[in-house]
This record gives structure tokens, sequence and C-alpha cells, in this order.
């Protein structure tokens, strides 16, 4: 879990820095900034994407998860969670427009931190007992990542830890179990559906178009379980 703990670390240390520089922070200078996060997701995503080994398992994977995700509409439950936060933050009730911003900046922060195939070899090296490397690395960009985003969009990065402590912890402990059962393509499989999520997260980002990449997230499970059958 070391390597988890110090990635969360990372992100609240960096929000608490982003909350600190905000108001020094010009607006163009927080939006290149983000743009540049936004870039960089979509870079990550495709080479991860790269690593595909069978394109019709993740088609199907995507598909499949999409449907499941989009039924139990993780999205709709995600913002509530991020709604209730917010209100126990302020203490009042506020606007739509800045409940929006705090729905928007925790969901974003959430993905970003926690899809990706850092996040997930990184937690399974650490649950095997390995230098924890990946998350090391991992959350030095998390770090960076989160001062931009807290001075966009204020407090809600803060608890973005939250679900990143949550998941990777989650995987860090069931790492070896999970690694009983995984070969190489599933791996590689599962790897490639992250870095498709990814690429949508970055388009989001961007404002080029509104993906629910939430909702996509059982593709996930599903292309490891498909892997394992096909």
């Amino acid at each position: 879990m070391v390597g988890t703990l110090v990635n969360t670390g990372a992100i609240i240390g960096g929000s608490l820095i982003g909350l600190m520089v905000h108001s020094r922070l010009s607006s163009k200078m927080t939006g290149i900034v983000f743009q540049g996060i936004g870039l960089l997701t979509i870079a990550i995503g495709i080479s991860m994407s790269l690593r595909i080994e069978s394109m019709l398992l993740v088609v199907v994977s995507i598909v499949l998860g999409s449907v499941i995700g989009q039924g139990i509409d993780i999205d709709k439950h995600l913002r509530r969670f991020s709604n209730y936060l917010e209100s126990k933050s302020s203490g009042t009730k506020k606007g739509n427009a800045a409940t929006n911003q705090f729905t928007e900046g925790f969901i974003t922060a959430s993905m970003l931190f926690c899809v990706g195939s850092m996040a997930i070899l990184g937690s399974i090296e650490d649950g095997m007992g390995k230098s924890p490397d990946l998350l090391l690395t991992k959350s030095i960009m998390d770090g960076i990542s989160s001062i931009a985003l807290a001075s966009t969009f204020g407090i809600c990065i803060l608890f973005s830890s939250v679900p990143v402590l949550i998941y990777q912890g989650g995987l860090t402990l069931f790492a070896a179990f999970i690694m009983r059962y995984m070969s190489d393509d599933m791996t590689a499989n599962m790897t490639g559906v992250g870095g498709i999520l990814l690429i949508g997260l970055g388009i989001s980002i961007l404002k080029i178009k509104d993906i629910s990449v939430t909702n996509m997230l059982p593709a996930l499970v599903v292309v490891v379980i498909l892997s394992y059958f096909f």
C-alpha cells in the first residue's frame, strides 16, 4: 500500500497548493495548463491502446461494458456522491453553476487519476511486494495535475484522493490473487481498454465532445472475463 498512500498524499498536497495559488494564476494560464493535461491524457491513452492483443474482444467489451454502465448509470450515482461532498464541504447550498463545476472537477480528476495503465499495473506491482516505481512516478504526475486542477475547479480535487485510495488500494490488496488468473493477453487487453477510455476522457477535458466515460468503466471488467474464456 506504500505506492497508493504516496499517490494519495501527492494528490492532497497538490490540491492544497493549487487552492493556495488559485488567485495568483490567470484564467489563461490555468486554461493552457488544463489543455496540456487533456492532450497528455489522449497521448497516454493512445500509447496504451496500442497494446491491445485482440481488437474483437476489446470492441465487444466496450459495447457490453457501456450497456452495463448505462443500465446502472454509474455517472448519475457518482454525481450524486460528488454533490453530497460539495454540500458537506461548503456547508451551504450553492447555485447550479457552482455545483456543476464541483461535480465536473470531481469526476474529471477521479477518472484521470484512476483510469490508466499506471494505476492498474502499478497497484499490481505494489501488491506483489515489488518496489512501487510505477505508482511513485504516477504520484509525481498526479501531484502536478492536481495543482492545475485545484486552481481551476477548487476543493473538489482534494476529495478525488478518496476514489484513488479505494480503487488503487483495492487493486493492491487483491493483486496477488488476480495475478494467478491474469495472462499477458488479459493484461494487455485490459490496458488497451483503459487507453481507449483515457482517449475519451481527454476529448472531454478538451471540451471537444462530452463523452460519458464513467458509464464505460465496466468494460475493464468485461474484457478480463472475455479474455479469460477466449
